[in-house]
């Protein structure tokens, strides 16, 4: 389980605690669309139509239908291609950026799905967001990628986005009979002590059953050990970001108040900009 299972289920974590929610899909694949029950053919109203032909925003987000409050912004295969095609546009690495910014609807967080290669598509998302979340596994290869990972967030930020910070580390597919994936967790509990969420997510066959049934794990098995960390992740994230402000009996209908890197949250007042995470994974 990597950056699209993490996306969506905690998008529906969130959602289901009094949060709105926006997904943007931007991997080609459209993984976090199925996952999420959205349809995305090629003749849906998707991301690409945001970032090529300058559509708003508003024109393709569609509502989830299984979870209120959460909404989703669905890529199709045309975003094979965009790559390409936004070489030669007027500010290409700031269209999505942009496409927010003119986005009216008040929204709580918005997550970017990213593709699993540093182009323009992560390019944008990474440009268009403050905070970056990175699910890493807990397996040998992962601490591999995760330093190539840091120097690309690194870049963008000297270049393109000065807010641009790393926030949120979630360890997943942990398993706790074995010592590979403790050493890893105290590898990077110790290297990245501020930013690592005390929840794991464990291996679960239940997490991955899940987008089968165009679900995420929240709805598709609520008892279950994923979805329960899954839930207690999101706790933990909108705890962080709502800080004193959060209310004790509902953490996740956070005020307006500061959240990670200086953008507020909130609830219900359009005026207040929402928390935008880039979720990308290390590569393997």
């Amino acid at each position: 389980m990597g950056k699209t299972t993490t996306t969506v289920n905690i998008a529906a974590a969130l959602a289901m605690n009094g949060a709105r929610v926006l997904v943007i899909d931007l991997d080609p694949q459209g993984n976090a669309s199925t996952a999420l029950g959205i349809d995305h053919h090629a003749d849906v109203p998707s991301v690409y139509d945001v970032l090529v032909d300058g559509k708003p925003l508003a024109d393709v987000v569609q509502p989830v239908k299984d979870v209120e409050g959460l909404f989703c912004a669905p890529a199709t295969i045309d975003l094979a291609g965009a790559e390409i095609e936004l070489v030669s546009l007027v500010a290409r690495e700031s269209r999505l950026k942009r496409a927010l910014d003119s986005y009216e609807q008040p929204l709580d967080y918005v997550l970017i799905d990213c593709p699993p290669s540093l182009g323009l598509l992560t390019v944008n998302a990474l440009v268009a967001g403050a905070e970056v979340m990175i699910p890493i596994q807990c397996e040998y290869y992962a601490l591999e990628g995760l330093s190539q990972l840091l120097r690309n967030v690194e870049l963008v930020r000297g270049h393109l986005n000065p807010a641009l910070h790393i926030s949120t580390i979630l360890l997943t597919m942990y398993d706790a009979r074995t010592r590979l994936a403790a050493q890893v967790a105290e590898e990077v509990r110790t290297h990245f002590a501020d930013q690592v969420l005390r929840t794991s997510i464990p291996r679960s066959v239940r997490i991955s059953e899940a987008p089968s049934y165009g679900q995420t794990v929240m709805t598709y098995d609520p008892g279950s050990s994923g979805a329960l960390s899954y839930l207690e992740a999101a706790r933990e994230i909108a705890l962080r970001g709502a800080g004193a402000n959060a209310h004790p009996a509902n953490p996740y209908a956070t005020q307006a108040g500061p959240g990670e890197g200086g953008h507020p949250q909130q609830s219900a007042a359009p005026s207040a900009s929402p928390q935008h995470f880039g979720m990308v994974e290390e590569n393997r």
